[in-house]
């Protein structure tokens, strides 16, 4: 396959406007005509959901640390049948661990090298003119070897702030792409672990199109699909499902799944059955498994400890079959969540866990797992690669651990899961298998 040509959207830090700056962008290359297939760089599970509602195409992760070459190949031939591709970075561009994982640091950099897509980075101008050109020149020029194709400036506040940033950059020899005007209404609804879902945004659709008018008034989409190029074929394989009939938890509670995941098991001719547990659905009574993914049960906690059917059906499975669930899926499988408020209440306990969201600890990171039993198809001394992302504190984690966790340096981290009986938990997302052979 020839892969279409591409570029990465990236800034020099988090907060700057890139993805605003993403869906607009998406939103009007689509409405131009073209087939347009969204990449995230890094571990971020929220932002694909955005960016397939603004390309109307699936969109997925690459990620450096975590996944192994062949997986990075299978994910990069999903753009088949595109015309354009647009990743966005995660953090800023050359952000990434210490520790070298499966094919680097993490970085948004080492994304775009990987598949030989040129950079524009996105600069947020407020409170400079002409410097914005040192912190452009520093970018461009801390790899030589990466394609970098120019820049947009955001959050410029006047016709005088633009020529003079505009001067800085041509003094600099930085090409600009686009000058966003300062707005305030630009910015996404957030809340604890970043952005809201897309599926609770209140009118995505409509603050998606306005993203994408405001992009075609103050950017240059034709000099942004010159400047978009294609890397070397990619060739790779996406993961096995880990059972035949997969029922999976999808709702406003659970709704953070991998799309390569999703996307190899259903390849691969596996039936993925979706549920609400808020809902009160129980999962399909004929399934091999059931998964519940992350999301944000503790904003629904009540609503589930209430829900009869689905907690009878969860159950009813867990007797005989197996049933997985990660962070938030890994809470609700416990006995007790306290929710912000102090207020307990009683989940499916399947698992004895105990979590509080009232005494909030942030975790965050890369993790690195060796199994001590089986899950969702790996069998015991299996390595994984994944992620954590959540403020819940465990206050009782009373069964057996499922394995052993690191972090992306190996140092040794105390969620390590559980397991009891069918029932097995984890607090992060699982990415991929690592590499055989590859470092603990």
């Amino acid at each position: 396959m020839t892969p279409p040509p591409g570029i990465l959207i990236s800034a020099p830090s988090s907060g700057t406007g890139k993805t605003t700056v993403m869906l607009g962008l998406l939103r009007a290359l689509s409405e131009d005509g073209l087939k347009v297939q969204p990449f995230k760089s890094g571990p971020d599970y929220i932002d694909p959901a955005f960016h397939h509602a603004a390309a109307r195409r699936a969109a997925y992760n690459l990620d450096t640390w975590a996944m192994p070459p062949d997986l990075a190949g299978g994910i990069a031939v999903q753009s088949e049948g595109a015309e354009i591709v647009v990743a966005e970075g995660s953090m800023g561009l050359f952000d990434g661990v210490a520790t070298r994982g499966e094919n680097g640091f993490g970085s948004s950099a080492e994304t775009a090298l990987m598949m030989g897509w040129p950079v524009v980075l996105v600069i947020d101008v407020g409170g400079q003119a002409q410097s914005a050109a040192a912190t452009a020149l520093g970018f461009k020029s801390y790899n030589p070897d990466l394609p970098f194709a120019g820049v947009i400036l955001n959050r410029c506040a006047s016709p005088r702030h633009e020529r003079l940033a505009r001067l800085g950059m041509d003094q600099a020899g930085i090409n600009v792409l686009g000058v966003l005007p300062r707005r305030g209404d630009l910015t996404l609804p957030e809340r604890h672990l970043g952005l809201i879902q897309a599926v609770e945004h209140p009118d995505l659709e409509e603050a998606i199109k306005g993203y994408a008018d405001f992009l075609r008034k103050h950017v240059d989409l034709q000099a942004i699909k010159s400047a978009a190029k294609a890397g070397a074929p990619k060739t790779g394989s996406l993961p096995k499902p880990p059972a035949q009939r997969i029922a999976l938890a999808r709702d406003a509670a659970f709704s953070f799944t991998y799309p390569h995941l999703l996307t190899g098991w259903r390849n691969a001719g596996a039936e993925v059955l979706p549920f609400s547990p808020l809902a009160d659905e129980p999962p399909a009574p004929d399934a091999d498994l059931v998964w519940l993914p992350g999301g944000y049960p503790e904003l629904h906690a009540g609503t589930l400890a209430g829900n009869t059917n689905y907690l009878s059906g969860l159950r009813q499975h867990a007797a005989s079959k197996p049933v997985h669930g990660e962070c938030g899926g890994y809470m609700a499988l416990g006995k007790t969540l306290i929710d912000k408020d102090g207020h307990a209440h009683e989940m499916a306990g399947l698992l004895g866990l105990v979590t509080s969201y009232e005494k909030r600890k942030f975790h965050l990171g890369y993790r690195q797992a060796t199994l001590l039993a089986p899950m969702l198809g790996f069998e015991a001394g299996s390595r994984l690669r994944g992620h954590e992302f959540h403020y819940t504190t465990i206050l009782e984690e009373p069964d057996a651990p499922l394995a052993q966790v690191g972090d992306a340096d190996g140092n040794a981290v105390p969620e390590t899961g559980s397991i009891k009986g069918n029932v097995t938990g984890t607090f992060f997302h699982l990415i991929a298998e690592a590499s055989k052979g590859q470092d603990k």
